[in-house]
């Protein structure tokens, strides 16, 4: 996708509004908000904080940690690591709207002393060479057609033994997903691959694989439940557009094989 796509299927111009609105309706006191008060909304990717939680237990973070949360969005795993692990994080995402509605968030959790928001393109990152020591990607890869050059950026930036904690969708069997779905309106901003081709390129880029997990059962059963719950005022909807009909088609074309799920995590070299 080039940057005018994805301005074009992300940005609103009403996101930081859309959410304060969403807050206000379900009765939280935005000068008084607790990190837990956003989780229902700030995880946008598949099975939302469970996956991010998942994550972050494999790769163990630290205080010590400087870590990479990038293609961000509106910051929900950058709040997730600072508050659980006492981390620091940048968060970076290509998205200005997201980055505006992170930092503002960030100020209303009090972690914006833990989290410093950049926005940027992943494949070009603004960073010195091994400046972090763990990098989460979550839900980004489906938007870059150079996965190679993706991940390139992600070992240049890491220090020798750093980590790489991916979340992400590939392609199943049987034809590709109906549209929209999450990442993409139409089938051109979408650039899924195989499950082999991503651990390919990631390990090409100079990368040992530690952890390859399918988790394509447990997000399906988990995205079905999520369908059936009473709508609340607090959600994705709240600032993505036709969410409903986008989760619908990622639920339908995970429980049919037609997208997988797959968690990984692997270490620089």
């Amino acid at each position: 996708m080039t940057d005018i796509q994805i301005e074009t299927q992300y940005s609103t111009g009403v996101s930081r509004q859309a959410i304060e609105q969403a807050l206000v309706a379900a009765g939280k006191d935005l000068g008084h908000l607790l990190p837990e008060d956003l989780a229902l909304l700030e995880d946008f990717h598949t099975m939302g904080r469970s996956a991010t939680a998942q994550l972050a237990d494999l790769v163990e973070i630290t205080p010590g940690d400087e870590v990479l949360d990038a293609g961000s969005g509106i910051g929900g795993t950058a709040r997730y690591l600072a508050g659980r692990s006492g981390c620091h994080v940048v968060a970076v995402d290509l998205t200005e709207e997201y980055c505006e509605t992170a930092r503002w968030l960030n100020q209303l959790a009090g972690l914006d002393d833990r989290i410093s928001v950049r926005q940027a393109d992943v494949t070009d990152l603004p960073f010195e060479d091994a400046t972090f020591t763990l990098m989460f990607s979550q839900h980004v890869q489906m938007n870059v057609a150079d996965k190679a050059h993706l991940y390139e950026e992600a070992r240049r930036v890491l220090v020798a033994g750093g980590q790489l904690a991916v979340w992400d969708i590939v392609a199943g069997d049987g034809g590709g997903p109906d549209f929209p779905v999450p990442w993409a309106d139409r089938p051109g901003y979408s650039h899924l691959t195989t499950p082999g081709r991503l651990r390919t390129a990631i390990e090409t880029a100079g990368f040992d694989i530690e952890q390859w997990n399918d988790l394509t059962d447990q997000a399906a059963a988990l995205m079905q439940t999520l369908l059936t719950l009473p709508p609340s005022p607090i959600g994705l909807q709240a600032f993505v557009p036709n969410f409903g009909a986008k989760a619908t088609n990622l639920t339908a074309a995970l429980a049919d094989g037609r997208l997988r799920a797959v968690q990984g995590v692997a270490r620089a070299v």
